[in-house]
């Protein structure tokens, strides 16, 4: 029998990787024919290249085009802010990644291949599980020719993402927090002489995210839920003035949304899973947490999940031997950095709502002019934004860990500066 894998996102081809590595025969079922989607989680943290450089594949995978952030700014109403520095964080790589997401799992994927139990099947997507008894051993899957097929395993590791097939076929229960906002994704121009860290500029009831692409920018306007089909009806000359308020100096480049195509509705959603597991079952990912876009941590605590789970299951799915407290195991290592990012996520969701109240011109408050001059705050956020809670390490690896007290210290300091940051209402 062979442990599936149901979703080809980054935690899926990172645990098949690791797992195949480790002698573990592995199925990847992935329903799309390509890795070709736009607007996906593109940030590569410090805590994912050091798990690329514990694996040997850093030096090739920077090989690969992409931009790097040291540190991010962003704006308050009248307000410039420093946010977090990655340059003292402490790992090899002291910056964030910005790389099509594409990128990563075909680079990835590749790597795996060199291994004989890796198998990766495109175009197969899983439509429910199969049981024995109260055991779930298998994935029912729709083939290319449209054909059914049960594949049996030893375990099945849900990888899906958030609408997860799997999760909802094992009919698991899913604790949902309440989250006020969507984002609307697209792409604009860049000049050569725009800011190179990534920009967020808060104002007019209004939050645009502007992350440097080279020769383009990925925005990301911040909505009311819901507020969608609102801002279509109005039309696009509106939305693209909408964008001018908060970055007139952007002039004609609006003008190249001449589409509403061209404009993706990302549905934010954050919710966690009351019990990540059932005998035959594993869900990581945002199959176990959703996150919400913020701070672009999403990926990266994928591929932690994937890690841990490597790290407990490899042996005993070589010996045949996988028991559901092995599978707590996994979420006991991995639910805490869940929450802990969760609440955060929360903090800022509440945050823009109170935004969307103010549509006139914002001031900074003073929460965020005396939180932001906090000596090593930035540095407190480069941590928490690019290592993380618990981060994890490669097996049979030599990996650097962080003291436990600078852990605890680095999590409070972030979830604080989260709050001054962003509570304060505007004046």
């Amino acid at each position: 029998m062979t442990t599936c894998i149901v979703g080809g996102g980054p935690a899926g081809i990172m645990l098949g990787y690791l797992l195949a590595r480790d002698g573990v025969p592995v199925t990847i079922l992935e329903k799309h024919a390509d890795f070709l989607r736009d607007f996906r989680g593109d940030t590569v943290h410090p805590s994912t290249l050091e798990l690329l450089y514990e694996l040997g594949l850093l030096e090739d995978f920077l090989k690969l085009p992409h931009q790097k952030v040291y540190s991010a700014s962003g704006s308050y109403g009248d307000y410039q802010f420093q946010g977090p520095d990655f340059t003292h964080v402490p790992a090899h790589c002291k910056f964030v990644a910005f790389m099509p997401q594409w990128h990563f799992l075909n680079f990835l994927t590749q790597r795996a291949q060199r291994y004989a139990g890796f198998d990766l099947r495109m175009r197969h997507e899983a439509i429910g599980v199969t049981r024995d008894g109260d055991r779930i051993n298998g994935v029912i899957v729709r083939q290319p020719d449209g054909e059914k097929l049960e594949l049996n395993a030893q375990l099945v590791v849900a990888c899906d993402g958030r609408h997860s097939i799997v999760r909802t076929s094992a009919h698991m229960e899913m604790f949902e927090f309440g989250v006020p906002i969507d984002v609307l994704w697209f792409r604009l121009n860049r000049e050569p002489d725009d800011a190179e860290n990534v920009l967020g500029t808060v104002n007019y009831g209004k939050a645009l995210v502007l992350i440097n692409r080279g020769d383009y920018f990925q925005a990301g306007m911040i909505i009311r839920k819901g507020a969608f089909e609102e801002i279509k009806r109005r039309g696009l000359d509106a939305f693209r003035r909408s964008i001018l308020e908060l970055v007139p100096h952007f002039g004609e480049r609006v003008d190249s949304l001449q589409d509403w195509d061209q404009i993706k509705l990302l549905t934010v959603q954050t919710n966690r899973l009351k019990q990540w597991h059932r005998p035959g079952l594993l869900c990581i990912g945002d199959a176990a947490h959703a996150m919400s876009p913020a701070a672009g941590v999403g990926i990266n605590l994928a591929i932690q999940d994937a890690v841990a789970a490597a790290n407990i299951l490899a042996e005993p799915l070589r010996e045949g031997c996988i028991s559901e407290d092995l599978l707590a195991a996994v979420q006991a290592r991995r639910e805490f950095p869940a929450r802990v990012v969760q609440s955060a996520q929360v903090a800022v969701h509440k945050a823009f709502a109170r935004v969307f109240d103010n549509p006139g011109p914002l001031h900074a408050p003073w929460q965020l002019r005396v939180g932001s001059r906090i000596p090593g705050i930035h540095r407190a956020l480069g941590y928490y934004i690019g290592i993380g809670v618990r981060p994890e390490h490669v097996r049979n690896r030599r990996g650097k860990r962080p003291p436990r007290a600078a852990v605890v210290i680095a999590v409070a300091a972030g979830v604080v500066a989260a709050f001054v940051v962003l509570r304060g209402r505007s004046r």
